[in-house]
């Protein structure tokens, strides 16, 4: 009886608080929005006072204390994985890669700084992971195979179909007396005892590997290899870019905002550093010099006579076509440097050291300077454009990575050139230049090597031979001249192109070298090293910061630029152009590609039906149009968003007009009192 009444009283106590508390109650969940505070997020999370917390924690445990088993059960669980997810979030961080020096660097030179380092880890990881599913699904089988380890066969050539002649590959540099500069270049070029190891194309002959009862298909696990880890790097970079994206979707173009944004929430609380507060400071003053500067232009546009726009488009135009001729002349440079270089490649050990070496690495050595020269003339050519700073910075960027990008694509474009140049009827059997390119791919792969290799040597040696002696001639030096010349400035957009364009290296590359992620996860490890110091010794953060730095956005819109024009040469290369017939997993095809079409004839009748009706017209319309409504559902609600944002600062608008109308009134209430 007494349990009852104790079990009544305390039912009748938590309605009699649940009714005195349910304004307030109400009150408070709008505060924290919709859903039970507690069941989505701690209530640490929410912006309330400690009193309000505490009243919503006592209604939390009255409401727990009367649900049946099973749901009390559920929110207990639900808080204590909840727990151990936080617990472990918090116990990786320790374990993180570079977490102490990028919080270090953050805490010197801001986050725009630290956001360039956080980009080069990512890439670091990224190359890690491809490198795990090339060397686990292509490399470790064949290698298996070779040694023994499992039972397999090679690819097995259709002799009827393919000339003899097609199908010899000799390695020249690797018999008889070698010299030990030649293991020199063989190491720096790939050629010699590199060229037939599981770095390159050409070792990869296996066909088929047996795993007990299991048939494990070498050619197909290339090709799919290399789809999977180019769709996983474009999922990554989609997905790491959506946080910005959401950003820059809802950001409001009003200048008032950015002005209120700058001047009472664009202070970074990170910076400990004096000098590094100091150059905040005049980076927030620069800001807020080019928002004036940009509205001053933006209406001196709108004064501007007929005359005027006619004069400054007739110039652009002409500017325009400087910088198409500048890159024509990059593109021909590399063009005719890529065809010396390859018509002079001489195998010949006993040539002298310097000479080969500098005949291999010609066309990279071309895209560097031409790397280099042209965003410097594209520098001088924008400030005639009559631009506004934001979109200054904006082309340029754009220019050079379109430069940097380009220049890959015209050495393919020549490489390519000289492959399917045919002259007599034994080249025309074979589909390409088969005495210059037994081994195309592999070709292509020692080229992209190259480029791999000599931007780290440029990288290195600019820091060790440009960067540190500056620095002593500045710091150590009387001469007005070197105090002018001042320190190198870190530009962040630079130092990304600059890793950018090594990343779509390796994204080409790969296919060609199977192993180029590993070396290119090890050159960036490298390259934060060396930028750290660089960066903590012999440069100084740059005074006019790029405005998106503080954002990965920008990086990530760069590296996905790099990674859609990497799908090009790659998917020209399987589908058009023949494979070599004299080594790699598809000499039994005609084109890489072929292999699934290959694979898709010994499927049952039944799955074979099921895609050829999914290649069809009648199931790719259909498919076609449920995208694009899906898409458009999805732009509409966008939209719908974004109005509902517009509407609520509105709103935050018109309560401050209220509060300023309340103050007002009470103000003069006062005076009149």
């Amino acid at each position: 009886m007494l349990r009852r009444r104790t079990s009544v009283g305390g039912l009748r106590d938590y309605r009699s608080l649940a009714r005195t508390a349910s304004g307030e109650t109400s009150s408070l969940l709008e505060r924290v929005g919709p859903g039970s505070p507690g069941s989505a997020q701690p209530l640490r999370e929410y912006a309330l006072t400690i009193a309000e917390k505490r009243r919503l924690r006592e209604i939390q445990v009255a409401n727990i204390r009367y649900l049946s088993g099973w749901h009390q059960w559920r929110q207990i669980s639900s808080k204590s994985w909840k727990k151990i997810v936080e617990d472990t979030r918090e116990l990786s961080s320790y374990f993180e890669l570079w977490g102490h020096d990028i919080r270090s660097i953050e805490g010197k030179f801001g986050t725009g700084i630290q956001s360039y380092f956080s980009f080069l880890r990512f890439l670091v990881i990224l190359n890690v992971v491809i490198f795990l599913l090339v060397f686990t699904f292509i490399t470790l089988p064949s290698a298996f195979y070779k040694h023994g380890t499992v039972n397999g066969s090679y690819v097995q050539l259709p002799l009827k179909s393919i000339e003899h002649h097609c199908t010899v590959y000799v390695v020249s540099g690797t018999k008889g007396l070698i010299y030990f500069y030649s293991y020199v270049i063989d190491l720096l070029t790939g050629t010699g005892f590199l060229e037939m190891t599981s770095l390159f194309y050409g070792y990869y002959t296996v066909d088929t590997i047996y795993f007990g009862f299991l048939k494990y298909h070498v050619p197909l696990a290339y090709l799919l290899t290399t789809l999977g880890y180019l769709s996983l790097s474009f999922l990554w970079i989609v997905k790491r870019s959506v946080d910005g994206f959401k950003q820059s979707l809802v950001r409001n173009d009003d200048q008032f905002q950015s002005y209120c944004n700058k001047i009472f929430a664009g202070w970074d609380f990170c910076i400990t550093d004096v000098n590094a507060a100091r150059l905040k400071h005049s980076s927030l003053h620069y800001e807020l010099k080019t928002d004036l500067e940009e509205e001053r232009l933006r209406q001196k546009v709108a004064e501007r006579t007929t005359r005027e726009k006619i004069r400054i488009y007739c110039l652009r135009i002409f500017l325009n076509c400087v910088v198409l001729a500048v890159l024509s002349a990059c593109f021909y440079s590399i063009y005719r440097a890529t065809v010396y270089s390859q018509e002079n490649i001489s195998n010949d050990h006993k040539q002298r050291f310097d000479d080969n070496l500098i005949v291999q690495y010609l066309p990279s050595m071309v895209i560097t300077m031409a790397n280099f020269i042209a965003p410097l003339i594209f520098s001088v050519l924008i400030k005639f454009e009559d631009y506004s700073p934001a979109f200054e910075i904006r082309l340029t960027l754009m220019r050079c990575v379109f430069v940097r990008l380009a220049n890959i694509g015209v050495l393919l474009f020549s490489l390519w050139t000289r492959i399917r140049s045919c002259t007599n009827a034994k080249c025309m059997a074979c589909g390409y230049n088969y005495q210059l390119y037994p081994c195309w791919e592999s070709r292509v792969g020692q080229e992209m090597y190259k480029l791999m290799i000599f931007d780290f040597i440029i990288i290195f040696a600019i820091t060790v031979f440009i960067d540190f002696p500056r620095k002593l001639m500045v710091t150590y030096c009387s001469y007005k001249a070197f105090r002018w010349c001042g320190l190198q400035e870190f530009a962040i957009p630079d130092n990304v192109l600059e890793i950018v364009y090594g990343q779509t290296i390796c994204w080409i590359g790969t296919f060609y070298c199977p192993l180029l992620p590993a070396i290119a996860a090890v050159k960036y490890f490298v390259v934060f090293y060396i930028k750290k110091i660089s960066l903590m010794h012999t440069c100084k953060p740059s005074t006019r910061p790029f405005r998106a730095s503080s954002s990965n956005f920008f990086f990530l819109v760069v590296l996905l630029i790099g990674l859609i024009l990497a799908f090009i040469p790659l998917g020209l290369s399987m589908t058009h152009i023949p494979s070599s017939k004299a080594c790699g997993p598809f000499v039994n095809v005609n084109r890489s590609w072929d292999v699934i079409e290959h694979t898709a004839h010994h499927f049952p009748p039944v799955l074979q039906k099921v895609l050829n009706g999914i290649v069809s017209e009648a199931f790719a319309v259909p498919f076609f149009m449920v995208v694009c409504l899906i898409m458009f559902y999805f732009i509409a609600l966008a939209g719908a968003h974004k109005r509902v944002v517009n509407q609520l600062r509105e709103q935050l608008v018109m309560e401050s007009r209220d509060k300023l109308f309340l103050i007002r009134k009470l103000t003069e209430a006062q005076r009149l009192s």
